[in-house]
């Protein structure tokens, strides 16, 4: 038996999971296993990394599903590129419903996708509507909302939806002009206590918004208001519930409403479950649930989160564009000092970045003031990132956007997040 075959022999009930979970038809989920092991093993020479086999196998299997389900959506004309232009990731490195609103709507009939796609995709009125599927004004609005009730009983997150609200606190429309200049001093050592990816404190009493801003438009696609509610358990271990809440800058769409826990100690801070909406149920993920929880909200050995006392380790290294890692797990590390201008503002700022700890094919950079607060995030995608699904390079698709070379491959900047921290 090669290497492949052991490795993938250790991970195939994890796998297996992973896509019977997404898929209802067990003959669809035998199909797309078979492509994601036959991807899997013509792409395994590209794997330098060893160790992170399963999280490169299970973002293997997350875009076979994807593609299944954009073939599934071509089916019944619901044009799914529009739906996941902006394909973000729903984890601990930050938030996008695009993924389990593909899942959701695989789960629904073609009338209940239709008529959903209609109303809410393509924000026809309801007698246009009619219209088109030629039937009365009054079965629109029974089909409609039926359809939303189902959507609402198997999307797999605990909302409040109301079309159209927005009362949420605003951040810039366009995310102020700034400069990232490297400083000569030593980088310095700090007390980062932010959850990772939401850039709240899981501490009670606090709040925080924070907006995503697309580049190069630098036009806000997303604003999201977080808060922490309470003190909360789970299997015993104590920490905090967390809300967020979530609408596109627009206000057109739905507003949703997330809920997690999270703790933070002296040395660490990690999730420690999520909430999804099975019907009537609360149902809580944590962290004892394998890898309906782990892939996207775990990080570190057994779950550990990241380290809050942060000093530079030597294991990223960074000089100007061209970044090198060591060859290990779990790369974050404090890469250099900076000052960041922003809003007419200038931060004294370490950088901390994250080398595809949560996303095989994405980097990010961090920049921390020292009181451990985020000024900039800026993420970066592998030029190849999901090429299955869009087709092209980013270098391609975003020419003139910033670049890094990590480890000898190009990294192309999609987009930032700021937070009223610098407001």
């Amino acid at each position: 038996m090669d290497e492949f075959e052991k490795l993938l022999e250790a991970e195939r009930v994890s796998v297996e999971r992973f896509v019977r979970f997404r898929l209802n038809s067990k003959a669809d989920a035998d199909d797309v296993l078979q492509e994601i092991y036959l991807a899997a093993c013509q792409k395994f020479h590209k794997l330098k990394n060893k160790d992170s086999f399963k999280a490169w196998i299970i973002s293997i299997a997350r875009n076979k599903c994807n593609d299944y389900f954009r073939t599934k959506a071509a089916q019944y004309e619901i044009p799914i590129d529009k739906i996941t232009e902006s394909e973000l990731s729903d984890s601990r490195h930050g938030v996008s419903v695009v993924d389990a609103v593909r899942e959701t709507l695989s789960l629904l009939d073609d009338k209940d996708k239709q008529i959903l796609y209609l109303y809410f995709w393509k924000e026809l009125p309801q007698a246009e509507i009619a219209e088109r599927l030629n039937i009365p004004v009054g079965t629109v609005k029974s089909r409609l909302h039926t359809a939303k009730q189902k959507f609402k009983t198997k999307y797999p997150y605990y909302t409040e939806i109301s079309k159209g609200e927005n009362a949420m606190q605003k951040m810039p429309e366009f995310i102020p002009e700034y400069k990232i200049e490297a400083s000569v001093e030593a980088p310095f050592s700090i007390k980062w206590e932010e959850l990772m990816g939401w850039f709240l404190i899981p501490k009670l009493g606090e709040s925080l918004s924070w907006g995503m801003y697309d580049i190069p438009s630098r036009k806000c696609s997303h604003i999201y208001d977080m808060r922490v509610t309470g003190k909360a358990k789970v299997h015993g271990i104590e920490g905090v519930e967390l809300t967020a809440r979530e609408a596109p800058y627009s206000g057109k769409n739905d507003v949703i409403n997330r809920t997690f826990v999270a703790q933070l100690t002296d040395t660490h801070c990690r999730y420690l479950a999520t909430l999804r909406n099975d019907g009537d149920v609360r149902n809580y993920i944590t962290f004892l649930d394998g890898d309906e929880f782990m892939p996207n909200w775990g990080f570190g050995e057994n779950n550990c989160g990241n380290e809050t006392n942060l000093a530079v380790k030597g294991d990223i290294k960074r000089a100007g564009t061209v970044v090198t890692s060591a060859d290990k797990g779990f790369l974050l590390d404090i890469v250099g000092r900076y000052t960041v201008t922003i809003g007419g503002k200038s931060y004294d700022t370490v950088c901390v970045m994250d080398i595809e700890t949560y996303n095989c094919g994405v980097v990010s950079e961090q920049f921390l003031d020292k009181n451990g607060r985020t000024i900039l995030w800026r993420r970066y995608n592998r030029d190849d990132w999901a090429i299955d699904r869009y087709r092209k390079k980013w270098s391609e698709q975003l020419p003139n956007n910033d670049r890094l070379t990590v480890n000898g491959i190009t990294y192309v900047h999609w987009y930032d997040c700021i937070t009223d921290h610098i407001l």
